[in-house]
């Protein structure tokens, strides 16, 4: 199997968050007690994939490396990028072709939140049957029209992907984790500009369709979350808080999944605590340490 490099797409303006955006990026907002950019990390992470390039805004590329630096603290190599203006989610695939090369790509936007028990067994399988083509995660959302709305035929086929339809013909939307191929590059290259000029993954996955080479899974037991505004932000906050009081442990930690995939030592991992020990995550971190 060809290997998967992942990016995570940390750009736009944030403009739904506005003033508090106005001095910092949306995925560095926090979550309960992580930035948000930590639960996108943590997926990919998840996957096995430690080659990672992040791509920010102009601007605030010395946040995400104050935060993050090179990786290395987490077993992984971080790469940064910049778009220099909104142009699309189709645009990080051109955006990162040097950092891609020759890999196949995992995508995930810096605002996702996605979470079940058993969510890393679904993503490694996931990633081990796309040799090659693409897979698209889908669910359930109330507000279909605000997203990539998936159309069936009477077989439960896919039809086709209509972008944030007036009239949803169907409430199965496509969430931001995207696999692909390594043609990804040069079929995003293709693509022409929308009415919003900015280069749609939504013509990008319908392209793979045409092309039958689109799998689609369904994500009918997993919790997602888009945060695009201050009220899903909260809602998320929520969810991340109550589970892992309930749980008594962290939920979608980079340190964590790094201690457990063998890419960082204990010693390692007692050097983030130490680092964290004054938060409500580093009381998590002590927990899960005592346990281990």
């Amino acid at each position: 199997m060809k290997g998967f490099k992942g990016i995570i797409l940390s750009g736009g303006t944030g403009s739904r968050f506005y003033p508090v955006t106005k001095s910092i990026s949306k995925q560095l907002l926090a979550i309960f007690n992580k930035p948000m950019i930590y639960y996108s990390l943590s997926i990919l992470m998840m996957m096995g994939i430690r080659n990672i390039l992040i791509i920010v805004r102009p601007d605030e590329k010395k946040l995400y490396q104050k935060l993050l630096k090179s990786g290395l603290s987490l077993g992984v190599k971080i790469d940064y990028a910049v778009q220099k203006k909104p142009g699309g989610i189709a645009q990080s695939l051109i955006i990162g072709k040097k950092f891609i090369g020759k890999s196949n790509i995992a995508l995930i936007l810096g605002d996702n939140f996605f979470y079940n028990d058993n969510l890393q067994n679904l993503l490694m399988k996931a990633l081990k049957n796309n040799k090659e083509g693409a897979t698209i995660f889908t669910c359930k959302s109330k507000k279909p029209k605000d997203f990539g709305v998936i159309e069936f035929f009477n077989n439960n086929m896919v039809k086709k992907i209509v972008e944030k339809p007036t009239n949803p013909k169907s409430n199965y939307i496509v969430t931001g984790l995207y696999l692909y191929d390594n043609q990804a590059i040069e079929l995003s290259k293709s693509l022409k500009l929308s009415k919003r000029r900015e280069l749609e993954i939504t013509d990008l996955n319908n392209l793979y369709l045409n092309m039958n080479s689109l799998k689609v899974i369904k994500m009918n037991r997993v919790k997602w979350m888009d945060n695009g505004n201050c009220d899903d932000l909260l809602k998320c906050s929520n969810f991340v808080r109550k589970t892992e009081i309930r749980k008594k442990n962290l939920i979608l930690s980079p340190e964590k999944i790094a201690f457990e995939k063998g890419w960082i030592t204990k010693l390692q991992l007692i050097n983030h605590y130490k680092n964290f020990k004054n938060s409500s995550y580093g009381i998590f971190l002590k927990k899960y340490l005592k346990s281990h």
